[in-house]
């Protein structure tokens, strides 16, 4: 065969590949999901990566990290990424507003209050005088729900009776642990972080809400997607939230998938390995729509003491804040 030949045989095979694999490259959507650097939503969305779930389901995730909360929510403002995960309280406000954002349920893992593990502090009543610190500000929802359960319980509201210290989740946790303050209210994972270095639990955030006769399965955390783009792509909208269920399917009962996305977990020993997952696990929402009714109970115990700051001018959920992913 001359070179001739051989070059146009060459480009006649290249020309077959490309036709074999284009039409399907071509028709492959990406998904854009912007994360903190070190979110546990990251340890789902690795676990989407790490399996295929994404092809499997008709898209291609990627992940955009970006630095701090406010970050993500103005990256899915102006339309710099496709969803964000964040609280549907942010997500009500927005649509409120005329953003037509909706909620697609991720977790409802929720903090508590630990103190040191020889504390003589049983109860929250027995933190009255002292100091407490709190990841999140002011309007931190499990202070809120923390706050009512002591109204309910003890009459008094901790805001009134203790003193507080509001400060970044690493930053109470190291308060915590050398004993600048009596108790801390922090984000699950670093709850996690500190019970596992001994620190004892007092109240669960999810104990007090269903003392407060709220339901503790309604997720506060889940996928920020806009309504004109479920609509647009339905099929990518409902391809997220059936990768999503694969991915939460697989870690709620497969230790080994864990291994996988140790790295990322940031647990600086097995037992703060173990502690991370089980709290993550215990924040898999149950399947099914959220119940607007039990939202509304929660959302309005804590605008009662968030007011404005939490709630804006916001009185009512409105409609369409929650989508079920079908």
């Amino acid at each position: 065969m001359t070179r001739a030949g051989l070059a146009v045989r060459l480009a006649a095979c290249w020309t077959v590949a490309l036709l074999a694999v284009s039409p399907a490259q071509a028709q492959e959507a990406t998904i854009t999901i912007g994360t903190l650097e070190n979110g546990t939503v990251n340890w789902e969305l690795q676990t989407i990566l790490d399996h295929g779930f994404d092809r499997e389901n008709g898209f291609r995730l990627e992940m955009m990290p970006l630095a701090g909360n406010p970050a993500t929510q103005i990256a899915m403002q102006g339309g710099e990424v496709d969803s964000i995960v964040s609280d549907w309280l942010w997500v009500a406000q927005q649509r409120a507003g005329g953003a037509g954002f909706t909620f697609l349920p991720y977790s409802t893992a929720v903090g508590g209050l630990v103190v040191p593990a020889d504390s003589a502090v049983q109860g929250l009543g027995d933190l009255e005088g002292q100091k407490i610190g709190i990841a999140g500000g002011p309007v931190d929802k499990s202070w809120l729900i923390l706050r009512a359960w002591n109204r309910q319980e003890n009459g008094a509201d901790l805001a009134d009776v203790t003193q507080q210290v509001f400060g970044a989740p690493p930053v109470i946790q190291n308060a915590a642990e050398t004993g600048e303050i009596a108790g801390a209210i922090n984000f699950w994972h670093f709850l996690a972080k500190m019970k596992a270095g001994g620190m004892r639990e007092v109240i669960s955030v999810a104990q007090a809400a269903s003392d407060l006769g709220l339901d503790p399965s309604t997720p506060l955390l889940g996928y920020v997607l806009r309504d004109e783009w479920v609509a647009d792509h339905p099929e990518l909208a409902a391809g997220l939230a059936q990768a999503s269920r694969q991915a939460k399917a697989l870690l709620a009962s497969d230790d080994a998938a864990w291994e996988a996305i140790r790295p990322i977990m940031n647990a600086a020993n097995d037992a703060e390995f173990e502690a991370l997952r089980d709290g993550w696990r215990a924040g898999i929402p149950p399947a099914g729509p959220v119940d607007r009714d039990n939202a509304q109970k929660m959302f309005a115990v804590m605008a009662e003491l968030g007011g404005d700051d939490l709630t804006g001018d916001l009185t009512e959920l409105p409609e369409g804040l929650f989508w079920s992913g079908e």
